[in-house]
Formats: C-alpha cells, structure tokens, sequence
C-alpha cells in the first residue's frame, strides 16, 4: 500500500495502521492479518474535492489490493490545510 500510494500521491503525507487484529475470526479475516486497514492522507490532490470523490481516488489508486486482499479500508482523506 505504502509504494502504490508513494506513486499515486508523490507530494502526500499519509500514515496506515492495520487495524486486522481487532477483526480476528469475523468476516473478511482471512488469516493474513493483512485484511482491515485504517488509512490518513493528506495531498494537494484532494483540494476542491468532496469527500467521496478524495475516497474514489485512493480507492482506484489501491484498487488491485482491494480485490484480492484487503476487506476493509477506512479512509481519511484531506487537503494541506484542512
């Protein structure tokens, strides 16, 4: 996650925590303890952007991650400023 957001976001300062522990034995755990993940970012890419629209980036910059290995991704996305 952390080189495909480096990419997607070169000017971002973001941070990721894996959050998979607190999801042992429910759904989406996969045994990995690489499945649920809490995601901050911030980058000059988001400005003027909705929340959803910020999510949608990030999303389509991690998409091959989020359908083959990654269940849950909170997302925290926002603008230098903000």
């Amino acid at each position: 996650m952390n080189q495909r957001l480096a990419v997607a976001f070169p000017d971002a300062r973001f941070s990721i925590s894996n959050d998979s522990a607190m999801h042992s034995g429910h759904m989406g755990d996969n045994g990995t303890g690489e499945s649920h993940f809490s995601l901050t970012i911030e980058s000059p890419a988001f400005a003027g952007l909705n929340r959803v629209a910020r999510q949608r980036l990030v999303n389509h910059a991690l998409a091959e991650l989020l359908k083959e290995r990654v269940h849950a991704l909170t997302i925290r996305a926002t603008a230098p400023g903000e």
